[in-house]
């Protein structure tokens, strides 16, 4: 059995894919931004921290892996964080890797990733894309739209604010589509690409398409909370999202989100890469999502506490 390296262990879709890999036996390092979180594996999991800006302590905690499935990235630009420093930051991870002879590499990217894409979420997917190519490292590049599962934080906010505002808006007329998967469908599909030879790029999508309006629907049907489902100029939505991010302490949503959605950018004509249903997921969750809020900043403020118990009452 071999050692592989996963970005982000003690955090979401990281924690998933390591608990997969022991599973089957392997070992498990995780590079992290957070060491001292909370531990899932009682140790079973080593850690180390990124050391983006000591390259050479990068290559020492990658030597002699098999693989490396990287999850790392940020969700918007912050005054703590950018996407630019993320890509720099992925870069040197790439770069560790190649020097430290790892044969594999699994990147978690996004679907339509563009290097000419005034989204810096998509352009700068779409620049670790090219270098991962280019880099002369077996890959595999998978590529998910929305993930869901019980660290998620867009699903189960919209399930928060239908328990608790009377209506619902939508940016637009809300027909825009979106496909998620769920984070362990995710999970598997990156360990089996670790242990396969072939360079390859999969749009990770889940097995049901929904227009966006039909997404919320579904959410308020299944917990119960039915809302007027109101469209607004997207320039209305975003403010009424820094408005609601002000009250819970966090960015809700960000512009350029709402604007990759009413592009239809997570939206792809491929095959299904997961099998679990969103709806079926939400039916076996109804009485816990979206019950407390999901807080981005909280999570990278607390360092040290599981994702599961940063979710904020509010």
């Amino acid at each position: 059995m071999g050692t592989f390296i996963v970005t982000g262990a003690f955090g979401y879709s990281g924690k998933y894919i390591a608990r997969r890999l022991l599973d089957l036996g392997h070992a498990v390092h995780t590079l992290t931004g957070s060491p001292d979180r909370e531990n899932p594996f009682h140790g079973r999991v080593s850690a180390s921290p990124f050391n983006f800006d000591r390259p050479e302590k990068l290559v020492h905690a990658l030597a002699g892996a098999q693989a490396l499935i990287n999850t790392y990235w940020v969700r918007f630009d912050h005054r703590d964080f950018t996407h630019s420093e993320a890509v720099n930051n992925t870069l040197t991870l790439f770069r560790a890797a190649k020097d430290a002879g790892v044969t594999r590499v699994v990147h978690i990217s996004i679907t339509k990733p563009t290097l000419d894409s005034d989204l810096p979420y998509f352009r700068g997917k779409a620049e670790l894309e090219r270098a991962l190519v280019k880099s002369g490292l077996s890959y595999a590049i998978l590529r998910p739209t929305v993930l869901f599962g019980e660290e998620d934080i867009l699903v189960n906010n919209i399930a928060w604010a239908l328990r608790r505002f009377p209506a619902f808006a939508l940016f637009g007329n809300g027909s825009y589509r979106l496909q998620p998967i769920y984070v362990d469908d995710l999970a598997a599909l990156a360990v089996e690409q670790a242990q396969a030879p072939a360079n390859t790029v999969i749009d990770a999508i889940g097995p049901e398409t929904f227009a966006f309006k039909d997404l919320v629907g579904a959410i308020a049907d299944t917990i119960g909370k039915r809302r007027p489902l109101v469209s607004v100029p997207p320039s209305l939505g975003y403010a009424a999202a820094i408005v609601i991010g002000k009250f819970v302490g966090d960015v809700f949503l960000t512009r350029e989100e709402i604007a990759g959605l009413m592009r239809g950018l997570l939206c792809t004509d491929s095959t299904p890469a997961g099998a679990t249903r969103l709806t079926d997921w939400i039916s076996q969750h109804k009485d816990t999502l979206g019950v407390r809020y999901a807080s981005e900043l909280a999570r990278r403020r607390d360092r040290r506490k599981s994702y599961a118990s940063i979710k904020e009452g509010a």
